[in-house]
């Protein structure tokens, strides 16, 4: 498989298109972000870090019957995944009350969430990822009614198969968002599961393992990820 040029360049990720029309390889860099791109720094080992976590995860979801995007890993930083047409929406499920859904309706932080909350954002920057519905979905066009149930299915299913995982491991997931795509007409879950785009906390202290570290400047960002990734077994 051989890289050729860059295709889209996030604020953590680069993607480059390869010479089979149907991948991409995707790289984990090191730069790390927060508020819109607002703060902004380097963190040593984060890319090796992040590209290893999602391909221990996605591989743990693909077993339990989840399409993912990610195909195999290539090196500490790259993996070889599958070319998506991506559906701009992120899933957000909240197990726990943390962030957003503290500073919107006023909850404590920590709050037990029974049953989770589940809701839809926009992908888009420029208006801060704003909340959106199935109706805004279904009528700008972003994804079909099959498709926005199916997502709906699935991002309650990795709920199920992760929160165990992580409680296996002495850790809470709190919550997380999920990116999908369309791939030969299935939806397949793209784009990363890592400390990035979740918050994870030790069960017992609830100590966050996660990017708010980096968020509210706690410090040892890389360390925590690499604590989360020994604790479920991740070879880094």
């Amino acid at each position: 498989m051989q890289k050729r040029e860059e295709l889209y360049r996030g604020k953590a990720k680069t993607v480059y298109t390869t010479d089979d029309v149907d991948r991409l390889i995707l790289q984990f860099r090191n730069d790390t972000s927060a508020f819109d791109g607002e703060k902004i720094d380097q963190l040593d080992r984060k890319g090796m870090v992040n590209n290893k976590f999602n391909h221990f995860i996605m591989g743990k979801l693909e077993a339990a019957g989840i399409p993912t995007q990610v195909d195999e890993l290539l090196s500490d930083t790259e993996s070889l995944v599958k070319k998506l047409d991506m559906i701009p929406v992120e899933c957000v499920v909240r197990n726990l009350a943390a962030g957003s859904l503290v500073r919107r309706l006023g909850v404590a932080e920590g709050e037990t969430l029974n049953p989770p909350t589940f809701e839809f954002f926009l992908k888009n920057d420029a208006l801060h990822d704003p909340m959106i519905n199935e109706s805004h979905i279904e009528t700008f066009g972003w994804a079909t009614p099959a498709h926005i149930e199916e997502m709906k299915r699935l991002t309650y299913k990795v709920n199920d198969v992760l929160k165990q995982l992580f409680e296996d491991a002495g850790l809470l997931l709190v919550d997380y968002k999920l990116e999908f795509g369309v791939f030969d007409g299935q939806i397949v879950l793209g784009d990363e599961f890592t400390p990035d785009g979740c918050r994870l906390w030790d069960a017992e202290t609830r100590e966050k393992l996660d990017k708010d570290r980096f968020r509210q400047g706690l410090g040892n960002v890389v360390e925590a990820y690499e604590e989360v990734a020994r604790r479920l077994g991740v070879q880094l």
